[in-house]
């Protein structure tokens, strides 16, 4: 009976182990060593170099900026004025800067955030749990202003938690860049939605 006991109890840790190694196998199959390492292949998979990540031209056109990856509008860049008879009731329309980091739509102006760990401009000062808490709400740190279009936050919102874990790991191994980002600005005419922007 004893044997048998011990048996059983050597089968149900064996599996324990065996199930903390499956990540790792994981990642080693995909070419991946860590956490970060995954982050890093969710994130070319979701195109967030696309508008956080500042723009090089070259004979291909606009390329990432490589030494700037993830960390936002520039704010060297000018705010862009919006022309004229673009945007307004009743109409559609949304406006992208040169390197897509600016928009401008009927929700006003948004400005791609810095990602990067600098804790004074990007999100160097955020905890993992302030990460998630803002790609499931919808809010800024979690809890602050609505996160502007056209950043899909809803549908990264619903990935399992453990790949929006292994977002922010990469997120904070990337190359601090000290980048203040621009406030959002609201739609013309629309002074209520300025102060919930702030």
């Amino acid at each position: 009976m004893k044997v048998r006991a011990l048996l059983v109890l050597g089968f149900f840790l064996c599996c324990a182990m065996l199930a903390s190694l499956v990540p790792q196998r994981v990642y080693a199959q995909q070419g991946m060593k860590s956490l970060a390492d995954r982050g890093r292949y969710l994130v070319l998979l979701g195109g967030c170099n696309d508008c956080h990540s500042p723009k090089v031209f070259g004979p291909n056109g606009p390329m990432p900026d490589t030494t700037k990856l993830l960390s936002g509008a520039p704010s060297t860049n000018p705010v862009p004025s919006v022309p004229e008879g673009v945007l307004g009731p009743g109409k559609w329309g949304v406006l992208g800067s040169m390197d897509l980091t600016t928009w401008v739509g009927p929700w006003g102006v948004s400005f791609a955030r810095n990602l990067t760990p600098d804790r004074e401009t990007g999100l160097g000062s955020w905890t993992e749990a302030m990460f998630l808490k803002a790609l499931r709400t919808g809010k800024d740190m979690g809890e602050g202003r609505p996160i502007l279009p056209p950043m899909p936050w809803e549908p990264i919102g619903k990935l399992k938690t453990d790949d929006l874990k292994a977002i922010f790991a990469y997120l904070k191994s990337l190359k601090s860049v000290h980048n203040p980002i621009h406030d959002p600005i609201p739609p013309a005419g629309n002074p209520g939605q300025a102060e919930g922007q702030k």
